[in-house]
This record gives C-alpha cells, structure tokens and sequence, in this order.
C-alpha cells in the first residue's frame, strides 16, 4: 500500500509540472493588460486559463499514464476516455434526464462533478484496468481488440459502474469536503496553518496531493490557485494555502538552507589535493 501510495504521489506531479506554464501566461497576460487589455493580453490570458479550466481533465491523464506499470500511451487514453464518461454521466443535465426530475432540482454538489478528485479517481481507475488487461488475449475474431485497444473499452464500461455508484454517493461525500473546507477556511491564518502541517504530513503516502486538490482547486469553491491567478479572489484570503510554499519547493528550504550552512563552515571544507 505504501508504495502505491508513493508511486500515486509522484504520478501526481506530472500534471502539477504543468501549473508553472498557466501561471506564467495568465500572470505576462494579467500585467500585459494592466498597460493595454488589447488582443495580445486577452490571448496570453486564455492560453494560461485552458491549463487552468481543464486540470480534473490533465490529473486523469496524466495519473493513468504515470500509474500504469510501462507508462504507455493507451494508458493516458483511458484516462481520457475514464474522465469523460463520468463526468458527462454525472453533469446536471444528464442527473435531471437519469432521475426524471427538474434541472433546478438536481443536487449542486453534481455542479462539481468534473472536479480534480474525479480526475484523480478516473486515472487510477484507468491504470489499474490498464495493468490488468494490455496484454489480454481475445478470440480470433475479436483479436483487433485485443491487448492495449481493449483497456479503454473496458474501462468505459467500469466507468459507467462507478457513475452509477457516483449517483448516490458523490452528494454526501461532496457535503462532507464542503463542510471540511468551511471548517478549515473559518480557522482563518490558523487553518491555513493546520492545512500546511498536514500537507508535510501526507508527504510520505502521497496523499498530500489529495488534501491540496480541496484548497487549491475548484473541489469545494476554494480554487486557491485559480482565483488568485485570474485576481478574481478576496486580497488577504486568497492566496493563503499556497504561502509558504514555493521557498520550499523551489529552494528545499529549511532543509536546503541547513545542508548550505553545514558545508559552508570551515571545519568542513576539505583541503585541494595538490
């Protein structure tokens, strides 16, 4: 379990790696536009925000293809394909059709159902449907759809599974997530704190990734790092569960900074070999 933990947590950072290109488009676009909000900040600004409105999309992908045990690309589809489905199974428009009732009626939490926790829950569907059948053997007269062509067919199919099951679940436990982030986000400073420990303290599991997609996506309406790079959050509030953060993740910091100060005292300068 541990290990698998830790191979989701690194398979995390493949789509993460893609928020520095989002930011640096959004943020050129954002101070383009301060002197001139013509055609050339307005398009800087839509480059970053298609990173930005399509991550639950890029965490499927990019969790599948990370997650399978060859990394290939059928994996990556499956994701895709994993994704899609439920998410356009669960959309509002789909629920009100499925339950038979008004549009207006359907539960918000379905709002949210292509979220980054999808995202991540449809890529290791998709990994693990991958590492059970790329190398399946069909019938001669099925032989097309043998191997890597049947793990997407087969995971659309689970997928459909786990929509149902999402039907009835993914209320409940979007209340729940909803719920902890007002707890936390009513904490003020001190929450955000807590949010910084336990994010160090998931390190280990790979879970960490879990906990930030709550607070820096639009998980539960927090969408720390989308608000804070469109300005459209509150000042003082928005930006406070990524402060902190980017000293260490950047510079290794304080860590980083105690292994420069340790080889930088004299006693631990090795003499040159003449």
């Amino acid at each position: 379990m541990k290990s698998y933990l830790q191979r989701m947590g690194r398979s995390l950072q493949l789509p993460v790696a893609v928020l520095p290109a989002a930011a640096l488009l959004v943020g050129i676009g954002n101070y383009w536009a301060s002197f001139s909000n013509d055609v050339v900040a307005r398009f800087l600004q839509a480059g970053g925000l298609a990173i930005l409105n399509n991550l639950p999309l890029l965490f499927a992908v990019g969790l599948a293809f990370g997650m399978s045990k060859n990394q290939d690309g059928a994996a990556a589809l499956s994701g895709l394909v994993a994704f899609e489905v439920v998410s356009q199974v669960l959309k509002p428009e789909s629920v009100s059709t499925l339950l038979g009732i008004k549009l207006t009626a359907v539960d918000p939490a379905f709002a949210q159902s292509g979220n980054v926790l999808i995202g991540i829950i449809s890529g290791l569907i998709a990994a693990a449907m991958y590492n059970r059948f790329y190398e399946t053997k069909l019938p001669m007269a099925l032989s097309f759809f043998s191997g890597k062509r049947l793990v997407p067919i087969v995971t659309s199919f689970v997928m459909m599974a786990v929509a149902v099951l999402m039907l009835f679940i993914w209320p409940p436990v979007f209340e729940g997530i909803v719920t902890f982030a007002k707890f936390i986000l009513g904490l003020g400073a001190f929450g955000a704190g807590l949010f910084g420990f336990f994010n160090r303290l998931l390190i280990p599991t790979g879970l960490h990734q879990a906990l930030n997609s709550v607070f820096w996506f639009d998980v539960a309406g927090i969408n720390d790092i989308g608000k804070f790079l469109s300005h459209t959050g509150i000042k003082g509030v928005t930006g406070m569960y990524q402060a902190g953060f980017f000293p260490i993740m950047m510079f290794g910091l304080p860590a980083g900074a105690l292994a420069i100060y340790k080889n930088a005292r004299p006693e631990n300068k090795k003499s040159p070999v003449l």
